[in-house]
């Protein structure tokens, strides 16, 4: 039965998207020829919204806390924000762009009921079609901005609730998409339609079945002995699966056979040779590099931003507002890039790709040097730590408090790593599932990954600390897993409002003491409320203590706790690092 648009349905349209990119990831990658050639617009986008899935359910944990649950506008806000600061590509800028364009409508707190939502969505499916035009430099048809307008349409015709809205764009979206060939020369001559409208009658298949409680399952149909022609009779089958019913809830339980919305495959099953048009956007006539940054500044200087990298290059996509914004450009000049975002505000989460192969120069980076035999990936919550895994040869992301890293960065930091066989040490038991996906990723590519179940930072370190490139791979498996494992960890944070927690109520500005991960002490100081985790772990028994100060916990203090240790707990060694953290002014590792 159908289910209203509410927050439990951008949940389920989050899973769901999710999951149908997923499925589609490789598929998609394989007909990526256009705006470059380089293969991986399935997997940007998949990127794209596995960072818009993991905001939405942090909205619903924050307000899980105070025993409610996120209204519709703070569920499509989380969503837009994920995607916006998880954009990945040419693709994922634009369908973060898409996505903040429907939140812009959804968000206005105007839709009561389902009259009232069947017209919010058209609006907010006319709005996400707009915004993409506002935001590419130069919009060429043919691509995902000609889906997204023609699924705009055909919901703005429909009649009834909003999964009968939703249902009408996604059909629209699947006729547009089949009609692409014949709009973009590139597309015609390789025989393929447009990935990035390829991946948004996907999202909108996702958004169909989140909202009708029953998941179309249509895929556009190849003819299995040639490739999809520009003037290709294409028949799509519309039919969908009774049994294939998805609850409002984001219990998502799909048949793992079954077709995924807007299916789109090569014919043959593996990558057409792509005919890149001569100056067109990436190859050998095309820009060198793709640069993409988040960038802090206001509206003016971003205006400024967009005519300085217009000139630097082309496939420009600016999206975003309301002081943070997503930056994608081609370009010959990198740095020049980097620095016009340094002059318009403040870049970060900066990423440069070479386009000398489709593989992004990976394989050329490949010859130029052999690969190490083993390295360590870890994933740190401060500069200090990130420095310190530096020193022991280790490559860390680091991560800012609320920005948890998505599973590319981590593929991304395993790649740079340059070695047969990594150590991925997530250090958080929230990214668990995340480095799983990175390290099957990895895989893939030809890499031996090991996931070391750290759920902290020390005990990031401690495995660390015994890692032995000369032991064998299973040894040294078994040695840093035995080493995390009996670390036990600790940290101090500080209460942002009024909660219950398993130590009893707190007040916004207490200092929690949480040891493995619960709040075991309520506070008002950092040195007692830290003594008193301290002794509790130690009672336990212990050889050794940690600590991590973070970016503003005062040395005087961290001093004052090691003399506490040996004065109250003989025969225990400390050591001190600089961590440089936000979230937690201390972390604690007790082996």
């Amino acid at each position: 039965m159908p289910h209203p648009l509410d927050a439990a349905a951008v949940r389920t349209w989050c899973a769901l998207a999710l999951q149908a990119l997923g499925r589609e990831r490789e598929r998609i990658d394989a007909i990526n020829v256009y705006p470059v050639a380089d293969g991986d617009t399935g997997t940007n986008l998949y990127l794209t919204a596995e960072s818009a899935a993991r905001a939405v359910e942090a909205a619903f944990d924050g307000h899980g806390a105070s025993g409610t649950e996120p209204g519709l506008a703070d569920a499509v806000g989380a969503m837009a924000h994920g995607a916006l600061i998880g954009a990945r590509g040419n693709s994922g800028t634009i369908l973060a762009q898409l996505l903040r364009g429907m939140a812009e409508v959804l968000g206005e707190g105007s839709v009561d009921g389902d009259p009232g939502a069947a017209a919010a969505l058209k609006r907010a499916l006319r709005r996400a079609a707009e915004s993409t035009y506002e935001a590419v430099a130069h919009p060429v048809e043919g691509t995902v901005l000609t889906v997204a307008t023609v699924a705009a349409e055909a919901a703005g015709r429909a009649d009834g609730s909003p999964a009968a809205v939703a249902r009408a764009a996604y059909e629209g979206a699947r006729t547009a998409l089949e009609a692409t060939p014949g709009q973009l020369a590139v597309l015609g001559r390789a025989g393929v339609v447009d990935a990035g409208g390829c991946g948004l009658v996907a999202v909108l298949g996702a958004l169909a079945g989140a909202l009708s409680g029953e998941v179309p399952t249509a895929a556009i149909a190849v003819r299995p002995e040639a490739s999809v022609r520009a003037d290709a009779s294409v028949r799509p089958d519309a039919s969908v699966r009774p049994d294939a019913s998805v609850r409002s809830d984001a219990s998502v339980r799909l048949d793992a056979s079954a077709p995924v919305p807007g299916g789109c495959p090569a014919a043959d099953g593996h990558a057409p040779e792509p005919e890149v048009p001569h100056g067109g956007d990436g190859g050998p006539d095309g820009p060198a590099f793709e640069v993409i940054y988040l960038l802090e500044a206001d509206d003016a200087a971003v205006a400024r931003l967009r005519a300085r990298l217009d000139g630097l290059g082309d496939s420009l996509v600016v999206v975003g507002g309301d002081g943070l914004w997503n930056v994608h450009v081609h370009v010959d000049d990198a740095g020049a890039a980097v620095e016009a975002g340094i002059e318009a505000g403040r870049p970060y989460r900066i990423r440069i790709t070479h386009f000398g192969t489709a593989d992004g120069g990976r394989a050329a980076r490949r010859r130029e040097a052999e690969p190490a035999a083993r390295a360590v990936v870890a994933v740190v919550p401060g500069d200090g730590l990130a420095g310190l895994c530096a020193e022991a040869g280790a490559t860390a992301v680091t991560v800012r408090p609320g920005e948890p890293p998505a599973s590319g960065e981590l593929v991304q930091a395993i790649r740079q790593a340059h070695a047969r066989e990594v150590m991925l040490l997530p250090n958080d038991p929230e990214l668990q599932h995340t480095a799983a996906a990175a390290a099957e990723q990895a895989r893939t590519e030809g890499v031996r990954v090991a996931l070391i179940p750290t759920r902290a930072a020390v005990q990031g370190i401690a495995a660390l600390a015994v890692h032995e490139p000369a032991r064998s791979f299973d040894e040294d498996v078994v040695a840093m897993t035995s080493a995390a494992g009996a670390t036990r960890y600790a940290e101090l944070a500080v209460a942002e409002r009024q909660s219950w927690t398993m130590a009893g109520v707190c007040q916004a500005g207490d200092v929690l003491g949480l040891i493995d991960g619960d709040v075991a002490v309520i506070g008002s100081d950092l040195a007692a409320t830290a003594a008193t985790v301290l002794d509790r772990m130690l009672s336990a028994g212990g050889e050794m203590v940690t600590f991590v100060l973070g970016a503003e916990f005062p040395a005087a203090l961290a001093e004052r706790l090691e003399r506490h240790v040996r004065e109250r707990h003989l025969a225990v060694d400390t050591v001190v690092y600089e961590g440089g953290q936000r979230g937690a002014p201390l972390l604690i590792g007790v082996e």
